[in-house]
């Protein structure tokens, strides 16, 4: 235990900071203990009676630059106490793991539960943590474990899997960093001419990548990527783009690897069918780029939705799954009794069944100042790795739904100011309750309604934004290091078939939607996510109609491969009929 500030002399090392705070002398030993006991070796422990003592330990690890790794708050502090430690640690430290500390059974108590909910809702902390009641209690040391790690994933100075060395102005260096958070690989930047930058370049023996983009992947043999294509990190990284010759023919062919497209090659793997998805750039679609699901059932903490596309990959490939990545499907053509398809450097691929799982794209801006700017400062979708090289800057959002309202509050814990543009009076109409409250109680987020972007520009990256007052059409200039853009959903389906209908913003059609096409031609109903096309199935968000949410892409993906299953009966009796017709 600490406080006093001769004692404080200790904090000066490089290891980072482990700090609880408990009002119990005797809990609060058995904590340290047993955080000694799983993370002495590496982080530093330091206990706590009094948040007055907390946060003077927050403040001065900020002034030594030590790494604050999690922090552990007693729910019995008094509220404005525990507070004022919860707000000072995200202040200071905001890649800190915050989280209560309660006694086993308080969760009946209402004002634990209360005191719980209100702290997640604004962003205070990051979940609970149950005391320790006995010694080695693994409990206790799973759940702290968990935090540790999610805070090493997002530790500037830590070693990662990947390393990336490019200038910060480099929009290919942004593509790259973006491409591998989004495909969840565990990466670190190191702009060039930084320490950090020359102490990996001393490492490999390379010189400073200039205008150019190094890759480093220690974890993979030590892998050096000079100047890399998206497809070359893949594969660099142990992730197909190709097929073998002899893996031409699949009963299913999923086309993106979204939610619902991991859903579906799950369960399709799993029941036996051979099955190849095709993404053409990341795992997961656009809720890849989101930095923290919380409404997805079974993930009470929130889950990162790279992480969530990942194990969803995961899962799929250890039942057999084949994957493609960074290639795209550029020819669909219904052959009998299968689809012919034709895939982007790779070639012809046949499947007796289609699911359309592609998704959508964000609109662009279509502002040419701005557009020149894509990657140096200008970016489409979340771009959760940008928000680091933020700190203390201005960014903006513009979009009003759940994935933009997920970026605001990531960007926030290190931006000085997060303005969020919308073009409607509110978000309500757009954004689930959980984000807004979030976002209302975050005081360096400012909501502009009613706007729009019309301008801006820089000097090789960008340093400002003009928005336009939709109701008055007055201009205003804003001072912005950072753009967002997470507007609209184009769903880029003009590549298919004329036979596949779709509606007048592109959506496919499918069930009921399908069955009143004069394109849908057989003498029997179409099946609920069936097509215009029989055994050419769409799910998820480039399906008209659909719910533009996560889990309901997931239900849609795995609900469609039952409708599979009777596509691939249908054509089983076809076959034998034909059989018949020619025995007889």
């Amino acid at each position: 235990m600490g406080g006093e500030p001769g004692a404080r002399s200790s904090l000066r090392e490089a290891r980072p900071l482990l700090l609880v705070v408990d009002i119990d002398p005797q809990r609060l030993d058995r904590i340290e203990r047993e955080l000694e006991r799983s993370f002495g070796v590496d982080f530093r422990v330091r206990g706590e009676l009094t948040a007055a003592a907390a946060l003077g330990s927050l403040d001065f690890a900020r002034e030594v630059e030590q790494r604050v790794a999690v922090v552990l708050v007693d729910h019995d502090l008094a509220a404005d106490q525990r507070s004022a430690v919860l707000d000072r640690a995200r202040t200071l430290h905001p890649d800190a793991r915050r989280a209560l500390l309660i006694e086993w059974g308080a969760w009946r108590r209402r004002d634990t539960a209360a005191a719980i909910l209100a702290a997640m809702a604004v962003g205070d902390i990051n979940y609970y943590v149950l005391k320790p009641w006995i010694s080695h209690d693994e409990l206790f040391h799973r759940t702290v474990a968990e935090f540790v790690q999610e805070w090493s994933r997002n530790e500037v100075a830590n070693l990662r899997e990947a390393v990336v060395i490019a200038s910060e102005r480099s929009a290919r260096g942004h593509a790259i960093r973006s491409l591998l958070a989004r495909n969840g690989i565990p990466s670190a930047f190191r702009p060039t001419g930084s320490a950090l930058a020359d102490a990996v370049l001393r490492e490999v023996g390379e010189p400073d990548p200039g205008d150019g983009v190094l890759v480093w992947m220690p974890a993979v043999g030590g892998a050096l990527l000079h100047d890399p294509t998206d497809a070359e990190v893949a594969e660099a990284w142990g992730v197909h783009t190709t097929l073998e010759e002899e893996e031409r023919d699949f009963d299913v062919l999923v086309i993106g690897a979204g939610p619902g497209g991991l859903a579906a090659a799950v369960y399709a793997s799993s029941e036996g069918l051979r099955t190849l998805v095709v993404e053409r750039e990341s795992i997961g679609g656009q809720a890849g780029t989101s930095s923290l699901i919380r409404n997805y059932l079974g993930f009470s903490r929130g889950i990162s939705g790279s992480e969530l596309a990942q194990r969803g990959y995961q899962q799929a490939w250890v039942f057999g799954a084949h994957f493609v990545l960074m290639r795209e499907v550029v020819r669909l053509e219904p052959q009998g009794d299968r689809f012919l398809t034709e895939i982007g450097d790779v070639g012809e691929v046949t499947a007796k069944a289609v699911v359309l799982a592609t998704g959508v794209s964000y609109r662009r801006l279509g502002v040419p100042s701005l557009e020149a700017l894509t990657g140096a400062g200008v970016y489409y979708g979340a771009s959760v790795s940008e928000a680091h090289g933020l700190t203390g800057m201005d960014a903006c959002v513009v979009g009003g739904g759940n994935s933009a309202g997920q970026a605001v509050l990531h960007l926030a814990r290190y931006c000085r100011r997060v303005t969020l543009v919308i073009r409607g009076d509110d978000l309500a109409a757009s954004m689930s309750q959980y984000l807004i409250d979030a976002i209302d109680a975050a005081d360096n987020v400012v909501l502009r309604v009613a706007g729009e972007v019309v301008g801006g520009g820089g000097d090789g990256r960008l340093e400002t934004i003009v928005l336009r007052d939709r109701q008055t059409g007055q201009e205003e200039t804003l001072p912005v290091d950072g753009l967002f853009v997470m507007i609209g959903a184009e769903p880029g389906t003009g590549w298919l078939p004329e036979k596949v209908g779709r509606d007048h913003y592109g959506f496919v059609l499918a069930g009921v939607d399908a069955a009143a096409d004069p394109l849908w031609t057989e003498d029997r109903p179409p099946q609920p996510y069936e097509t215009t096309i029989p055994g050419l199935f769409a799910v998820g968000d480039v399906r008209c109609g659909s719910v533009k949410r996560v889990a309901s892409a997931v239900g849609e993906g795995s609900v469609v491969v039952s409708q599979i299953h009777g596509h691939l009966k249908e054509l089983a009796q076809r076959a034998l009929g034909g059989l018949a017709g020619r025995d007889g």
